[in-house]
C-alpha cells in the first residue's frame, strides 16, 4: 500500500469527535491566577502615570526601577481586588503568534496588565506544575492550542464500535472537560495493538488556548491524557 493510499484510506476512518461553541477568547481570573502564572499586582507609577501594572520579580513598596525603558515606583502591592474590580485575559493573535493580554476592569474603564506570548507562558505553567503529559504533546497555540500524541506503525484506524474501554473513557472525561471549556476537537485513528500488544495511535486534541491558564482545567488534561502514555 502507498503511503498516498494509506493517508486516503486515514482520512475516510478517522473519528472526529466536537464540542461544538466558538473558542473561548476571554475569560474572567481571579488574583491568585495571576499570581499562579508568577505576577504580582502592583499600582504605582508607571512612566508618571499613576496605574495598576505588574511584575515578574518580588517588589516592595517604594520600590523604583526601570524596565524596557519605562520608569515604575511602587505604591502598593496588591494582594486583594475590589468588589469593582475583576480581571479579564484573552488571546490576541500578532504575525502568527498567541499572546496573553490581561486587562483590570473598573469602574473608569480598563487597564492593560499583562501582554507576553501565550506558548511561552504555558510552557512555563506545565513545566511548574509537571505537566507532563501536556509538555509531551503540545504542539502549536493561537486561539486554540493542538496537543498531538502518536504511537507504532499507522495502518486503517478501526471503528468506533472496537474502540477499548479504556480509549472510551477517555473520550467520555475529554467530553466533560470540553463542556467546562466550551469548545474541544479531538480527531482519533486507533489502529489497534502491535505484536507486543502495546496501543497504536494517533491523536489530535483542540482546546481553548486561554482555558488552559485555569489550572484546574489544565490539570484535568494532563490526568486525561495518562490513557496515551
Amino acid at each position: 500500500m502507498s503511503l498516498r493510499e494509506l493517508r486516503e484510506i486515514q482520512a475516510l476512518n478517522t473519528l472526529v469527535f466536537e464540542t461544538y461553541g466558538q473558542p473561548e477568547k476571554a475569560r474572567e481570573f481571579k488574583l491568585k491566577s495571576l499570581k499562579s502564572w508568577g505576577f504580582d499586582l502592583l499600582y504605582g507609577k508607571m512612566g508618571g502615570e499613576k496605574k495598576y501594572f505588574t511584575s515578574e520579580k518580588a517588589r516592595k513598596v517604594g520600590e523604583k526601577y526601570v524596565e524596557n525603558g519605562v520608569e515604575y515606583e511602587v505604591e502598593k502591592v496588591v494582594s486583594k481586588l475590589t468588589s469593582k474590580q475583576k480581571i479579564f485575559a484573552n488571546i490576541e493573535m500578532e504575525e502568527g503568534r498567541a499572546y496573553l493580554v490581561a486587562e483590570l476592569w473598573e469602574e473608569e474603564g480598563n487597564n492593560e496588565i499583562l501582554r507576553v506570548p501565550a506558548a511561552s507562558l504555558l510552557v512555563a505553567l506545565f513545566k511548574k506544575n509537571r505537566y507532563s503529559n501536556l509538555l509531551e504533546s503540545i504542539r502549536n497555540v493561537g486561539t486554540t492550542t493542538e496537543f498531538i500524541k502518536k504511537r507504532g506503525d499507522e495502518g486503517k484506524p478501526l471503528p468506533y464500535e472496537e474502540l477499548p474501554g479504556e480509549v472510551l473513557k477517555f473520550l467520555r472525561k475529554a467530553k466533560s472537560i470540553e463542556k467546562d471549556a466550551g469548545f474541544g476537537r479531538i480527531a482519533l485513528a486507533y489502529f489497534g495493538e502491535n505484536k507486543d500488544r502495546k496501543p497504536r495511535f494517533w491523536i489530535s486534541w483542540l482546546l481553548p488556548t486561554i482555558a488552559l491558564f485555569d489550572l484546574e482545567l489544565s490539570s484535568k488534561v494532563n490526568k486525561c491524557m495518562d490513557t496515551w502514555k
